[in-house]
């Protein structure tokens, strides 16, 4: 029997000591037959290949799902014994798992943790019921619980405030298709060149169909541990710079608001970003690579002024400047991002995480940004309004 009273608390640590030892991804589409624990499994296995690690040396684990159960997945990579707690925070449920991870890391009460996030969802629009989410009955029944309705407002909101033109967010999209051409693992590998996005059905507008992500199946996995664990392992550590998880104020227009404040506030967006900078004593220009949320084209549009990339309407010179193509000052979603690839919810930061560290890495075959990044940013955004950010750096 364990003596209780003689152990002591953990050692402390501070983030700074965290480093990000291997990541997996179970490529994003159509898995029809397979449960999203199988696809976590197949993830996470791909996580520990990376990191030169068997799932007996993980001590903690977070499983980030909308609908599914990831602690099922230890039936198959072992019944060890770990502790493991399952997440579920909308858009940001793997960052949430990433943060929760590094933080049992610097109390000190796991060396090594892994995050996984999966889901397999349907075909069709995201869409929620209104009670399990503490917003009003009516609010659902107005449409507003169908994903599309909100970011096409928000987007139509935006776009008229700054005096920007809905063809940026034609161009974005053509971006996302043209880099998930050339990525082995994209969902959608066709380019569409911009009229034929213009052209497309409408959806919601201004979203057409081209502009808007799927719901799909996937997962992703990253193993975070102290730096000088990872020096036990034959891996290729990646510094966990600075991590944020914020959700909305009063006064924020975010998704399943149900009304719009006189007196605005930033989106948590903004919160997450700036914290995450300031954890990492860097600045917006220092980022090599970038992962935004796209859950539309418009909406991407958005997120690179409240990430900090640009100030509120200075997108369209952004864009026209090049800056966001894989040679440009801010290459964004490298790998297509959610519109080529699809978006499992638990997922999807996850697969951000992972395309950095290929990133960062330089394994990342055509789409390989030039210049030897050094420091990538991710973010995701969305209901109930809230964002996580990573800032990561070799």
């Amino acid at each position: 029997m364990v003596n209780l009273i003689n152990v002591g608390p953990p050692a402390l640590h501070s983030l700074e000591d965290i480093v990000i030892a291997g990541t997996g991804l179970c490529a994003f589409g159509r898995h029809d037959g397979v449960t999203a624990a199988q696809l976590g499994v197949i993830a996470a296995r791909k996580a520990l290949r990376d990191a030169g690690m068997s799932w007996s040396d993980i001590e903690m684990a977070y499983g980030a799902s909308l609908e599914g159960n990831p602690d099922t997945i230890v039936s198959d990579l072992g019944q060890t014994g770990i502790t493991f707690i399952n997440v579920r925070n909308g858009c940001a449920s793997a960052g949430s798992a990433v943060l929760s991870a590094s933080l049992a890391i610097a109390s000190g009460h796991c060396d090594i943790a892994i995050a996984v996030g999966t889901d397999n969802h349907g075909r069709g629009a995201f869409r929620s019921r209104p009670g399990d989410w503490n917003i009003p009955q009516w609010f659902g029944e107005s449409g507003f619980t169908v994903a599309p309705q909100f970011f096409a407002m928000k987007t139509m909101q935006y776009f008229a405030q700054y005096d920007l033109p809905l063809e940026l967010a034609y161009q974005v999209a053509e971006r996302a298709f043209r880099n998930g051409s050339i990525t082995p693992h994209a969902w959608r590998q066709t380019p569409l060149s911009v009229d034929q996005i213009a052209e497309s059905p409408v959806v919601c507008y201004p979203l057409r169909k081209y502009m808007l992500t799927n719901p799909c199946a996937g997962a992703g996995a990253a193993i975070l541990c102290r730096e000088e664990v990872a020096r036990r392992f034959d891996c290729e550590p990646l510094h966990l710079a600075g991590i944020s998880v914020k959700t909305r104020r009063p006064g924020t227009f975010d998704v399943f608001a149900s009304s719009v404040a006189l007196e605005p506030d930033d989106s948590p967006s903004v919160y997450a970003s700036r914290e995450a900078f300031e954890m990492a004593g860097i600045e917006p220009e220092d980022i090599d690579v970038i992962q935004v949320q796209d859950t539309d084209s418009g909406t991407e549009i958005i997120h690179y002024a409240e990430c900090g990339f640009c100030e509120p309407g200075q997108q369209a010179q952004l864009i026209a400047d090049g800056e966001t193509e894989l040679t440009g000052r801010f290459p964004v979603n490298t790998d297509g991002g959610l519109l080529a690839n699809g978006e499992p919810v638990g997922a999807s930061g996850l697969r951000q995480i992972y395309e950095i560290s290929q990133q960062l890495r330089g394994r990342a075959g055509r789409r390989q940004v030039p210049g030897n990044p050094k420091s990538g940013f991710t973010h995701v955004y969305g209901g109930p309004g809230i964002s996580a950010v990573t800032i990561i750096q070799r």
